[in-house]
C-alpha cells in the first residue's frame, strides 16, 4: 500500500529472479508447450432476473423492464475476479436508443451499498421513512417513487465489492477492490461491458454519485475518458467531497473548522438553539459564510498569536453562530470539531444531534462524553432501508432469495488511500480527487457538473463543497458548466419529502441541458 526507499530493491530482486523463469517458458514453447490462459473457476458465473413494471410520474405512466443482475469481472489476464450486482431500469417502449439517457448510480463509503439512493431517492419505488423523525419498526411501507429519474434517463444501481451482492470469485479478494483506483477500475469494467452488451454506446451517459460515490465520479469519470474514450453528458455529485482533508480535523489545519461554521449555523438555527434566532435562513447562512472566511478566517490564523481581547471577542460571535456558549468556545480555542458540536449543542435536552442529517436527534447515553458516540440518523432510518431492500430484491425483482444482501461491507479500514499515478513530488496528504475532475472537465468542455448541497449535511458540509468547485483551477470558460443546488435537508436530502421532489427537477433540467446538441 505504501512504497519505501527499498522498493527499488524489491524490483531488482524480482526481476533477477525472474530471467530464469522466462527463459524456462521459452524451452517449454519450443518443445511444444501450451501457454496457460485464463483460469476456469465455477464460481464465476452471472445470474439475472428480468421483471416487467409500469411506474406514473406525473402525468406520464412509463412502462419499464427490471433487470437484476450480476456482472462479472475480469483481470488484465482474463481470470475472474468478482461479481457486481446492479439493478437496472430500461424504458421498454423506447425505439431509438440514442435518444434515450442512461445513468450509472451509486453510493459511497467507501463500502456502502447502493440501497440509499436506488430506494430512497431514484428508483421507481421508495422506502417510506418518517421525515426528521425515527421510522419506527416493521411493518414498514413500500412505495412507488413518483420522483424517480426514469422519466428523463434508465438508471442503473449498482454495489461497490463487498456490498449488496458483489462479491469476489476464484483467487480474488474483496479488498483487491478496496482502493481509489482499484474501485474506479471496477466500476469503469462494469460500465464498459453493460454499454457494449445493451448497445448503449451512443446514448447520453451519466455518472450520479452520493458521498465518496462524488470522489469516485471523478476518478471514474476521468478514467473512462482517458482509458476507454468514454465521453460523459454530465456528472451528478451529490453531498458532495474531493477534498477528504476538508473534513478532516487535522492538527494545525484551521481549514475544516472555517468550512463547518455555516453547517454548525444552520444546525442551530434549526433546532432554535440560537439566543437570538433570525427568521430567514439564507440570509443566516450567507452571514456566517461571510464571517467565517473574514474574520473567523483570519483569527484562527494568528494561532498563538491571538490576543486574550480578539479571542473573546470571536467566542461571543462564534456563539452567536452556533447556540455554543462563549466558555466552551473559549476552552475548544476557537475550533470546536464535529464531535463536540454533536454532543454540546443539544446536551442540555440530553440529546446528540445528527451528522449525516443534523435535523436528527438522538438519546444520549452518557452526558459527560465529549464527543458523539454515535449518529442518530442511521438508525433512525436504516432498520427501514434494509428491511424494504431485502423484501424487494426477493418479492419484486425476484433476485437473491437464497443470499445476503450486504448493506455495508468491512472496506474503511484497509481502503488504499495511495495513488496509483501520484502527480507530481511531495509528501502523501489527504487524499485529493479535485485534479481528476478537473481533467475530465478539461478533456470533454461539453461535460456538465451539477452539485447538490444539503444546508444540513455535516458530513460533507455546503461551504467545504463551495470551496473546492472554486478552486479547481478550471479555465473561465469552463465555470460555467458547474451548477450547485440547495436544499433545506442533510446529506440524503431525498429524506425530505419537499427537497426529494426538487432534487428530481433539478437533476431532470440538468440532463436536458446535457443532451442539448
Amino acid at each position: 500500500m505504501r512504497k519505501s526507499f527499498l522498493s527499488g530493491l524489491v524490483f531488482l530482486c524480482c526481476f533477477g529472479l525472474a530471467v530464469p523463469a522466462f527463459e524456462q517458458e521459452k524451452d517449454k514453447d519450443a518443445k511444444g508447450g501450451e501457454s496457460k490462459g485464463p483460469e476456469k473457476c465455477d464460481a464465476a458465473k452471472e445470474e439475472s432476473s428480468v421483471t416487467d413494471h409500469t411506474i406514473k410520474i406525473g402525468s406520464q405512466t412509463i412502462p419499464y423492464k427490471a433487470t437484476a443482475s450480476t456482472t462479472l469481472l475480469k483481470n488484465d489476464k482474463g481470470d475472474a475476479t468478482g461479481l457486481l450486482y446492479s439493478v437496472a431500469y430500461t424504458r421498454s417502449d423506447v425505439k431509438d436508443l440514442s435518444t434515450r439517457p442512461v445513468s450509472f448510480l451509486y453510493n459511497g463509503g467507501p463500502g456502502s451499498a447502493t440501497m440509499w439512493l436506488h430506494m430512497g431517492a431514484f428508483g421507481p419505488r421508495r422506502a417510506y421513512t418518517i421525515d426528521g423523525q425515527f421510522t419506527p419498526p416493521a411493518p414498514y411501507k413500500l412505495v412507488d417513487n413518483g420522483e424517480s429519474l426514469l422519466d428523463k434517463t434508465d438508471l442503473v444501481f449498482i454495489d461497490a465489492m463487498g456490498t449488496g451482492y458483489s462479491h469476489a470469485v476464484c483467487k480474488a479478494q474483496e479488498k483487491d477492490f478496496f482502493g481509489i483506483d482499484e474501485d474506479a477500475e471496477a466500476f469503469a469494467q462494469f460500465i464498459v461491458t453493460y454499454i457494449s452488451r445493451n448497445d448503449r454506446w451512443n446514448s447520453p451517459k451519466f455518472l450520479i454519485g452520493e458521498s465518496y460515490g462524488t470522489f469516485r465520479s471523478a476518478v471514474l469519470g476521468n478514467y473512462l475518458q482517458q482509458r476507454d474514450t468514454v465521453h460523459l453528458n454530465g456528472i451528478v455529485l451529490i453531498s458532495s467531497v474531493l477534498d477528504l482533508s476538508s473534513i478532516t480535523f487535522g492538527p494545525g489545519d484551521d481549514r475544516p473548522y472555517i468550512f463547518y461554521l455555516p453547517s454548525y449555523a444552520a444546525t442551530a438555527w434549526y433546532h432554535k438553539a440560537l439566543a437570538n434566532r433570525p427568521n430567514d435562513l439564507d440570509g443566516f447562512i450567507d452571514e456566517a459564510r461571510k464571517y467565517a472566511q473574514g474574520e473567523y478566517a483570519s483569527a484562527l490564523f494568528k494561532g498563538g498569536q491571538l490576543p486574550a481581547s480578539e479571542k473573546a471577542a470571536v467566542a461571543k460571535k462564534v456563539s452567536y453562530f452556533t447556540g455554543l456558549s462563549e466558555d466552551y468556545l473559549m476552552k475548544a480555542n476557537l475550533r470546536p470539531t464535529l464531535g463536540q458540536f454533536m454532543a454540546e449543542l443539544q446536551r442540555s435536552k440530553g440529546m446528540t444531534t445528527g451528522r449525516i442529517d443534523s435535523r436528527f436527534t438522538g438519546y444520549t447515553f452518557d452526558l459527560l462524553t465529549e464527543n458523539a458516540q454515535g449518529d442518530p440518523e442511521g438508525p433512525a432510518v436504516g432498520g427501514a432501508f434494509t428491511a424494504l431492500i431485502n423484501m424487494y430484491n426477493n418479492d419484486e425483482l425476484k433476485f437473491g432469495k437464497d443470499k445476503v444482501y450486504h448493506n455495508t461491507a468491512n472496506a474503511f479500514g484497509g481502503w488504499n488511500w495511495v495513488r496509483k499515478n501520484p502527480r507530481g513530488f511531495g509528501f502523501p496528504g489527504a487524499p485529493n480527487v479535485e485534479g481528476d475532475l478537473a481533467q475530465a472537465m478539461v478533456t470533454n468542455p461539453r461535460l456538465l457538473v451539477q452539485v447538490e448541497n444539503g444546508y444540513y449535511d455535516m458530513a460533507t458540509p455546503f461551504f467545504a463543497t463551495e470551496h473546492t468547485m472554486e478552486h479547481l483551477g478550471l479555465p473561465d470558460a469552463l465555470l460555467k458548466n458547474i451548477k450547485e443546488d440547495y436544499y433545506t435537508a442533510g446529506h440524503m436530502m431525498y429524506l425530505h419529502d419537499a427537497d426529494r421532489v426538487s432534487l428530481h427537477n433539478q437533476i431532470a433540467a440538468f440532463i436536458d441541458r446535457a443532451t442539448q446538441p
